[in-house]
């Protein structure tokens, strides 16, 4: 925001007497710098990038085979790269520079951003984004951007070729990610934003986005040789259940984050993600010890990153109450969706990527309509807004997310599959990415 201030010459004394309360209003309102603000986003930052690389990285590695256990760290690294690259070139462009937008029409700008920040022009040392320093703002939004697509790198881990994955992964951030981070984020002008949907940190952007992305990917390029009828168990839990620890110490950075302060909001985010995260995990292994008699390591780290995901876009406007809600349904129905939901359809989402962040992208999102309302311990809906309405219009952003990123995504990989395939030869998939790709092991044996 800029303040403006009007100044008429009509003498010294009756200006400033008349003028005093104008301008120490306007002096509140010029962005200024805040040095607590900014030390807890770089902090924030930090937290996000760590979710990436080593957290989910980690996570994924010790849940495929031992002969592709490099190959999903390869891909995470090499996306955190890519995405980095094309985020300074024209992400962040797409995604938030809000040229030609108005509310009066809908025109280019209600769905993508246009070209005046490329090369992040006129992003400065001196920039502002509210109290922080546009920088700050900038890298903070690209640890989104990186994190999004490297979750849909666990739906078809273990049999895609590398450099189909990069055209992949910069095809589908250009066309999918950056359009939908607009239309949430970027403000008045945008469609879901103007809406009204509620998404605080990333339930549509980032878990819808990227699990429906997972999941087609997984359909169209088909199942691992041998699945189901071979046994794929995870080669290292230890490696997974210390990944799933540092998503969920990181995920601190990613909701109270979004809060672009060191304030009460981000205080709020920061309780009901860990309120979530507990009884997500809870509500999983109990659903796995009362359907399998023994609860598991996996099962529990699983419990924990769907809580995380479903609180995502809860977490500026949801209270205690509601953040124990959303952790207890998300735990239970991501459970289902991972097992008997998947066994029933027959797909192979190798990492359960469908199952955690759609479906507890879905759930979460939705559940974000009833728990904001002040009723149920929330932020409290806008003016005009009731939770029939809040709820429809959750939904609305829901469906429109899923259509959108479904049907673009498709495209994207039967047209890569057409010019040069999607998938390993069979005999380099036996042998494992790992060598076959990467000419490497991950285990000296």
């Amino acid at each position: 925001m800029k303040a403006m201030q009007v100044v008429k010459n009509s003498g010294w004394l009756a200006l400033l007497a008349t003028l005093a309360p104008t301008l120490a209003l306007a002096q509140e309102a010029t962005p200024t710098l805040s040095s607590g603000d900014t030390a807890w986003m770089l902090t924030s930052t930090a937290l996000v990038l760590f979710m990436t690389i080593p957290g989910l990285s980690l996570f994924y590695a010790g849940m495929v085979r031992a002969k592709n256990v490099l190959s999903v760290m390869m891909q995470c690294f090499a996306i955190t790269g890519l995405i980095t690259v094309l985020w300074v070139l024209y992400g962040y462009s797409l995604a938030f520079d809000t040229t030609g937008m108005t509310k009066e029409a809908i025109n280019l700008a209600t769905f993508m951003g246009g070209l005046d920040k490329a090369f992040l022009s006129g992003v400065t040392r001196e920039g502002l984004t509210g109290t922080i320093p546009e920088t700050v703002f900038v890298t903070f939004q690209m640890t989104f951007a990186i994190i999004t697509p490297a979750l849909i790198v666990g739906a078809f881990a273990e049999r895609m070729k590398f450099s189909a994955m990069l055209i992949f992964m910069a095809l589908w951030f250009t066309i999918v990610y950056a359009p939908i981070c607009h239309m949430v984020w970027s403000g008045d002008g945008a469609l879901m934003w103007d809406w009204g949907v509620l998404d605080f940190a990333g339930g549509t952007v980032v878990h819808i986005n990227a699990g429906l992305a997972g999941f087609i990917a997984c359909l169209v390029i088909g199942k691992r040789r041998g699945y189901p009828t071979t046994a794929m168990p995870p080669h290292n839990l230890n490696f997974t259940i210390i990944g799933a620890s540092m998503l969920w110490v990181g995920w601190f950075g990613f909701n109270a984050g979004s809060a672009l302060a060191s304030n009460a909001s981000a205080g709020m985010a920061m309780l009901v993600t860990q309120i979530a995260t507990a009884a997500a995990a809870l509500a999983w292994m109990f659903a796995e010890w009362m359907t399998h008699g023994k609860p598991s390591v996996l099962g529990i780290a699983s419990g924990a990153v769907a809580g995380l995901v479903a609180i995502t876009p809860a977490s500026g406007t949801a209270g205690p109450m509601g953040a124990l809600l959303i952790g207890v349904a998300s735990g239970f129905i991501c459970f289902l969706a991972s097992t008997k939901m998947k066994r029933a359809l027959g797909y192979d989402d190798s990492l359960d990527v469908f199952g955690v962040h759609a479906v507890g992208g879905m759930l979460g999102a939705i559940l974000t309509g009833l728990c904001a309302d002040v009723s149920l311990g929330g932020a409290g809906l806008a003016e005009g807004m009731t939770i029939g309405s809040q709820l429809w219009v959750q939904t609305k952003g829901v469906l429109f997310t899923v259509a959108y990123t479904s049907i673009l995504s498709f495209v994207i990989l039967k047209v890569i599959d057409l010019v040069m395939g999607l998938r390993v030869a069979d005999e380099q998939e036996t042998e494992g990415l790992d060598l076959a790709l990467h000419d490497e092991r991950g285990y000296n044996l």
